[in-house]
């Protein structure tokens, strides 16, 4: 019998797991000799027990050192993350992308950690690559990237190896929509190790939950958030469309409740306005924002996402004081130089 079949009974009887154990099942499922069978009824159970705020910081711990070290470090202590967990099927656009580059202009260093879409047409490395970024990149060649972009995108797949002895499970398990513990460990292993990071996630629950994770794990300061539209849905962004449920960790861990456009100067926006399509639709939308022709409500979506990344840095005092900043890099030309900048250095 398996570490894994012994662990699942445990959860089965609804009894959490200490920090040893969740490092012996990691250990397991990235193991390729253990059973696949065995590796889907341990992450049925500990779905079905729900995993704690602890258990899920002791997975992300795990795999942590399982993962690919860029050698970033550097620019880790003031770099920033803004990720979210997907599964919300809602069809937003790719805010973060984006956002993402508009702090780069700034000079904040951004490790945007992803993948390709898996529950959306176009996931965060989609849009990366076709707005020019090469998703192969070498360590040496990110160091550089941060250096003289501001950023860069770390392709989940690259680092993460230990995740392709999973892949299969995950797979089968999503066929009949079942959620396990790996929806929510992609946004917490970013192998750059960003100091900060807003994230994103699809349900309150979940918000509160991975601010805890963050929390213990040590991050320096951010936000878990989720835009909450109705019936329990969310979207796993800070928007202008919807009531934002926010909660802080590290620096920011005493901050905990409900965010609106209004609060900061921006109009509330119909939920049409953020929502984007596949990767064709999306690099079309990012074309019409840097020309101005935006839809409002995303182009407020942007700008509010990297105020409220700008004061999560510490490079405002308030989020209201990065608005008119962020407006000006996004349709400025700022943006559309950086893109530029970026197919160049990658063509290189």
């Amino acid at each position: 019998m398996s570490a894994l079949t012994s662990f699942a009974v445990k959860l089965a009887a609804g009894r959490e797991l200490d920090a040893a154990e969740v490092r012996a099942a990691a250990q397991a499922l990235a193991a390729p000799e253990v059973p696949d069978a065995d590796k889907a009824a341990f992450l049925t159970a500990f779905a079905d027990k729900g995993e704690t705020a602890a258990e899920v910081a002791a997975f992300a711990a795990a795999f942590r050192t399982l993962s690919v070290d860029p050698g970033l470090e550097a620019w880790a202590p003031q770099a920033i993350d803004i990720v979210g967990t997907g599964g919300d099927h809602m069809g937003g656009f790719n805010v973060s992308t984006l956002v993402t580059l508009v702090l780069a202009c700034v000079g904040v260093p951004v490790m945007k950690h992803g993948n390709r879409g898996i529950t959306s047409k176009c996931g965060s490395a989609d849009l990366m690559a076709a707005l020019g970024v090469d998703l192969a990149a070498p360590p040496e060649k990110l160091r550089r990237a941060m250096r003289e972009l501001g950023f860069v995108f770390l392709f989940a797949p690259n680092f993460h190896p230990a995740f392709k002895h999973v892949a299969a499970v995950r797979k089968a398990l999503a066929v009949p929509g079942r959620r396990t513990v790996f929806n929510f460990l992609g946004p917490l292993i970013n192998p750059g190790r960003p100091a900060h990071v807003l994230l994103g996630t699809f349900s309150e629950a979940w918000a509160v939950k991975l601010a805890a994770t963050l929390e213990n794990l040590g991050a320096q300061a951010g936000l878990a958030v989720v835009g909450v539209i109705d019936d329990g849905r969310g979207i796993d962004e800070l928007t202008t469309a919807t009531v934002n449920r926010v909660r802080g960790f590290g620096r920011l861990a005493a901050l905990n409740g409900h965010w609106r456009a209004g609060d900061f100067g921006l109009n509330q926006a119909p939920f049409a306005d953020i929502r984007g399509g596949d990767v064709t639709a999306n690099v079309a939308i990012v074309d019409a924002i840097l020309a101005g022709r935006g839809p409002a409500g995303l182009v407020d979506t942007v700008v509010l996402n990297t105020a409220v990344a700008l004061w999560i840095v510490g490079r405002t005092c308030r989020v209201q004081d990065g608005i008119a900043l962020a407006r000006e890099l996004l349709l400025g030309g700022a943006v559309k130089a950086r893109i530029a900048a970026a197919r160049e250095f990658y063509r290189s």
